[in-house]
This record gives C-alpha cells, sequence and structure tokens, in this order.
C-alpha cells in the first residue's frame, strides 16, 4: 500500500510539472473538453429545478406527498361530524366547496357557471334554501362566479400555496362578520377586468354577504376560487347548507401521516352511515416514469456533446505522448515502471478534466445567479434559486470520466515505449 500510494503521488506531482510546462496544450484540452462537461452540468441542473418545479406545481393541486385524503358525499350530517371532529386541530384540514357570486345583484354573471375568465363553460345555476335551483339568466351585469372554499384550519400545511398579494387566512383570530376572502390568481383576474360591488350571494345563504379582499394566492387552479374561514362563513349559513349537494356543495379532508384524527373521523362517519373514500398523495412516484425518461432524453445528448470533448482531449493527448517518447524511453531506462509512465499521463488528463469540470461548475452557477437576479421578479421558478448540489456532482463525475477515457489510450501508448527508443535522443 505504502508503494501505491508513492507511486500515486509521483504520478501526480509528475503530472501537475507536465501541465505547467505545457499551459498552451493543457488550455486546448479544457476548451475541447469544457462544452462536454458544461453540457453535463447544465442538463443536470436543469433537470434538478424542473423536478423541484414539477413537484411545487403538483403540491399546489394534489398536495405535498404522504398526505392523506378522505373524500365522502357532502351532506349536513358529515359536515356536523367533520367539523366538530377537527374543531382546533392543526393536523387535519376540512375543504368545502360552493359556488359564491360576487357582485351586482340580480345579473348574470361574466363568467357562468365558475368557468376561467377568458372560457366560457356556459350558464349555471341559482339554488335557493328551499333546494330548488333555477338557470342563472338575467341581464348581463358586472358580476364574478368564484368556486368558494371554507376551511377550518391553514390548508397550507398541506397544500403550500404560493402568496401573490396581501396576507393568508389568519385562524388565531376571532371570527370576522364580514368574512374575508383569499382570491387565487384567476379570481384576481376577473376582480382586475371587473369592478364590482363587495355582494356576495352563496347558495343557502339567507341574505347577501359583504365580504373583505385581504389577499391573492397561487393554488394551481385555473378556475376562479376564493378561500374564506368556515366560522366566519357559518355566521351567515348554518354548516349543513355548506355541505348541502343541492347547492353545488362538495367536501374533502386532507390529514396528515399518521394522525390519531384520520381513525376517529372514519369510525364516526362510519357510525353515521356516510360512505367514505381514502387516498394518499404519491405524485413522485406517480410522475417518477416521467421524470426518468426526460433526464435519460437530456443525458443522452450531453454525453453526445461530452464525447466530443472526450475526442479532443484524446487527440491533444496521443499528440504529447509523440513528443514526450524520448522523455519516456529515459524514464524507462533508469528503471521507472510502466505504471507509473502510464499513471503520470492518466494523472495529467484527470487533472485536466478536474479543473475544467470547475470551470463549468463555476460557469453556471454565475449564469444561473445572473439569471435569478434578471428574471426572478416575473419567474416565481427562477426566484432566489440556488445553484444544485447534484449538477456539482454530476460536473465532477463527468470531469473525471472524461480524464479517464481521454487519457486510457495516450497511457497504454507511453507505457509501451520500449526502452531502445532512447538512443534517439
Amino acid at each position: 500500500m505504502m508503494r501505491l500510494s508513492g507511486r500515486l503521488r509521483s504520478s501526480l506531482i509528475i503530472g501537475l510539472q507536465g501541465i505547467r510546462s505545457r499551459k498552451l496544450r493543457t488550455l486546448l484540452s479544457m476548451v475541447s473538453l469544457f462544452l462536454g462537461v458544461l453540457a453535463v452540468v447544465v442538463v443536470q441542473a436543469g433537470a434538478s429545478i424542473a423536478e423541484r418545479a414539477l413537484m411545487s406545481d403538483l403540491e399546489l393541486t394534489d398536495g405535498v406527498d404522504g398526505t392523506r385524503i378522505m373524500d365522502m358525499q357532502p351532506s349536513a350530517r358529515s359536515a356536523d361530524i367533520v367539523i366538530g371532529t377537527l374543531a382546533g386541530r392543526s393536523d387535519a384540514v376540512a375543504v368545502m366547496g360552493m359556488s359564491a357570486i360576487v357582485g351586482e345583484p340580480g345579473v348574470k354573471p361574466v363568467n357562468p357557471g365558475g368557468s376561467p375568465m377568458d372560457q366560457d363553460w356556459g350558464g349555471g345555476q341559482i339554488c335557493y334554501p328551499d333546494g330548488h335551483c333555477e338557470e342563472d339568466g338575467g341581464p348581463e351585469g358586472e358580476a364574478v362566479e368564484v368556486r368558494l372554499t371554507a376551511l377550518t384550519g391553514d390548508v397550507r400545511a398541506f397544500r403550500p400555496f404560493r402568496q401573490q398579494a396581501g396576507r393568508w387566512l389568519d385562524f388565531t383570530t376571532i371570527p370576522a362578520l364580514a368574512p374575508r376572502l383569499v382570491l387565487n390568481r384567476e379570481a384576481a383576474k376577473g376582480f382586475q377586468q371587473h369592478h364590482v360591488p363587495a355582494e356576495m350571494r352563496v347558495g343557502g345563504a339567507t341574505n347577501h354577504i359583504t365580504p373583505q379582499f385581504i389577499g391573492v394566492v397561487d393554488d394551481g387552479d385555473m378556475q376562479p376560487r376564493a378561500y374564506v374561514r368556515l366560522d366566519e362563513l357559518s355566521n351567515w349559513m348554518p354548516a349543513g347548507g355548506l355541505a348541502d349537494p343541492a347547492t353545488g356543495g362538495e367536501m374533502r379532508v386532507m390529514l396528515a401521516p399518521s394522525t390519531p384524527a384520520e381513525q376517529v373521523l372514519s369510525a364516526k362517519l362510519r357510525g353515521a352511515g356516510v360512505e367514505t373514500y381514502m387516498s394518499t398523495v404519491d405524485s413522485r412516484k406517480q410522475r417518477g416514469k416521467e421524470l426518468t425518461l426526460m433526464r435519460l432524453i437530456f443525458f443522452s445528448m450531453a454525453g453526445l456533446v461530452l464525447l466530443i470533448g472526450v475526442a479532443g482531449i484524446l487527440n491533444v493527448g496521443l499528440a504529447t505522448v509523440g513528443e514526450r517518447v524520448e522523455e519516456f524511453a529515459l524514464r524507462r531506462a533508469v528503471g521507472t515502471p510502466r505504471s507509473l509512465l502510464a499513471g503520470i499521463v492518466l494523472a495529467e488528463t484527470l487533472l485536466t478534466g478536474l479543473l475544467t469540470a470547475a470551470a463549468a461548475i463555476g460557469a453556471s452557477a454565475a449564469a444561473l445567479k445572473v439569471v435569478s437576479l434578471l428574471l426572478g421578479d416575473s419567474e416565481p421558478l427562477l426566484h432566489d434559486v440556488q445553484f444544485p448540489w447534484e449538477a456539482g456532482v454530476a460536473g465532477i463525475i463527468a470531469g473525471i470520466v472524461a480524464g479517464i477515457l481521454g487519457g486510457f489510450i495516450p497511457a497504454l501508448r507511453a507505457a509501451g515505449i520500449p526502452i531502445a527508443t532512447v538512443m534517439r535522443a
């Protein structure tokens, strides 16, 4: 081991001396290899950033991986059980959705059916407290239909919404008589395009409601949606009305993994004859094949560029060995082992590969920082983005592999030079 360590140390020292004495040739090798290693680093960085962006978008819509989802048929009985069981809990949140129209009373909303502002899903229905529904008619007016989502707690623990403006709902304060609403981006766009009075009508409510708009979030939903505290909305309508199928209600419970609330809630709902449907969010597993395929495609392209760089360093290495034939023959004549000669050449190419990898990683990190500073405000994906450590590791591995591949044949040639060649000197 000591002998092997000495040979390795000698190879590195002589290799460094060779690099210092042939700076221009080393620079040419690095230039030919730089684009290949840079391609690997950029692909790995791009794949890591894209994967994080994809997972972040999926968390907005589906929830954080591991979240338990309990779906059920909405009813007054199930609403009472859910609200009573989850009161004061932070490890489970009930989500109840219904239609609401904000704007002038008695007019047809500009987006019937709660459709996105640039689409038309057709007319909707207005449902009254007695249970009957009518087609949403009336004259054209300034009103926007949204999907009103009532929450028993902070849902951001399960769906990490991105705050765009204002503030989020505060569940620690006393419920307000005027419900506070947080809009998603599509709903905010509708209220920017149409200046409507702050009057909201909800199916099942006996009176129109005057809400307060306090913030805007990105929830990944293309449909206009507004979030409200359930206890503030229940001041204007009973809990049963929030989950009334006749008014288009929906109900879902999001639970933390292994929370005791799941068993308690399931038992109570089963005892009341309410059927539930359980599922677990596992977006990474579902999208794993897509991510793997994406990486393979881009790494194949980067590998081709890297092979071009390897060919360049191989060409330079063979030319260098050809010029140093007498030197290597003389070293053989004074007793230098063939393995050490091969190690000297291989050490030079490995060091060249590592230097190139360091330059490519530094250039990529600097470029990403500049892009983040220039485009971070307009592109949330690039805001304060950090250089992925996986890209740095991939760059180092690419430099080592390129050094080995580019120096293997020149090293064999150097080790095979006969001692008799020294007679040419």
